[in-house]
């Protein structure tokens, strides 16, 4: 309880901090460096380190995992001096992680919060991109990373290695998620990473193969208080492309027109897509017993510039993370698609943020 009143209380004090008071804005300009851009960006105020996966075991049994570091700064670069005290903290780093048996139809998950005082926590050492305690994110140099995690006697030990460029989202080096200066992020992804490794599941290892999908995003108060979540999702198609869409939701029951999407096609070159280049359709919904949030997990996707429809659906409906002072949905989805008169069938992730209550920590007055 002590450590989730600690998250509400330091996300609250982080939601009012400026970019005038030291935080870089993310701008149109930037140049993405890598394996530079896999490591922190501090300057910034919030980042995270996003991945999701589905997997098989040897008997074809699907599992969905999702592991996200985050990092939320507390003190802006201008503020940092010569201190020595490890009560001084420039930022907090947090983490969740959650499994999902397809075929059980159970959804664990878990989360962890440090300030790292004593480097329990922390990013970039070594080889180690982010940590806390032992969940770790591990760069394996230029073929992918290594993760870990464990909770509730339910662990991934896992190796990513990257088969398709990185994808930059947006333009101009930005992804925006709001109109205003500033509002936005600079993000990319690894659409499709060859992954293998162990998921212990109730005490119980198990081989797994798969593929995951890598996003790093870091920006400065990116939304505006008339934004009250998001719908995102990434999508794996079995014809080798990748695409992610996301639309911010505003208070009038709306869709922001910064929404936008990537397609990236077999050979990695991606395609920005605006919000007028694709509807999204709630099919169904599913209301929450703990939280009393009702989410859509059914939607009808027609994306015309592509040729492309489709239905996607998930197969459990209970993946939700309920987490003080948020929860959201986050799970493994189904697609059932045509394209170019072809049908094609893909896999992938969905996150529906701020129904279940107010997103915290993303956006300030300005």
């Amino acid at each position: 309880m002590r450590k989730n009143t600690t998250l509400a209380l330091l996300l609250l004090l982080t939601a009012f901090a400026r970019a005038a008071d030291g935080w870089k804005l993310a701008l149109p300009g930037w140049t993405y460096e890598f394996p530079r851009d896999h490591r922190q960006h501090p300057e910034f105020k919030t980042e995270w380190w996003y991945f999701t996966g589905n997997l098989h075991d040897g008997q074809g049994r699907r599992f969905g995992y999702q592991l996200t570091f985050f990092r939320q700064g507390i003190r802006p670069p201008s503020a940092r001096g010569a201190e020595t005290s490890r009560f001084i903290v420039n930022d907090l780093k947090f983490a969740h992680f959650a499994i999902s048996d397809a075929a059980g139809k159970r959804f664990h998950f878990g989360q962890k919060l440090s300030r790292g005082a004593f480097a329990e926590a922390g990013f970039d050492a070594a080889e180690k991109i982010a940590w806390i305690e032992d969940w770790t994110l591990v760069s394996d140099g230029a073929r992918g990373f290594s993760l870990a995690a464990a909770h509730g006697g339910h662990r991934i030990e896992l190796t990513l290695e990257q088969v398709k460029p990185w994808a930059i989202h947006g333009t101009e080096g930005v992804s925006p998620k709001a109109e205003g200066e500033g509002r936005a992020s600079h993000y990319y992804s690894g659409t499709r990473m060859a992954t293998s490794g162990t998921l212990t599941l109730a005490g119980k290892p198990l081989r797994v193969t798969g593929e995951s999908w890598f996003d790093h995003e870091w920006a400065t108060n990116q939304l505006t208080p008339a934004q009250t979540g998001w719908d995102w999702f990434s999508v794996q198609l079995d014809d080798g492309t990748e695409l992610m869409l996301y639309q911010m939701r505003t208070r009038d029951g709306g869709t922001d027109a910064t929404s936008s999407g990537t397609f990236v096609a077999r050979d990695g070159t991606t395609q920005h897509l605006r919000r007028e280049d694709y509807q999204l359709t709630p099919l169904k919904f599913w209301t929450s017993p703990e939280t009393g949030g009702r989410y859509p997990i059914a939607w009808q996707l027609a994306v015309p510039k592509l040729d492309l429809t489709a239905r996607i659906e998930t197969p459990i409906e209970r993946q939700e993370l309920v987490l003080k002072p948020i929860a959201y949905w986050e799970g493994l989805i189904d697609v059932q698609a045509t394209r170019a008169g072809r049908r094609v069938r893909g896999h992938g992730y969905m996150e529906l943020t701020g129904y279940a209550g107010a997103l915290v920590g993303l956006s300030s007055e300005r």
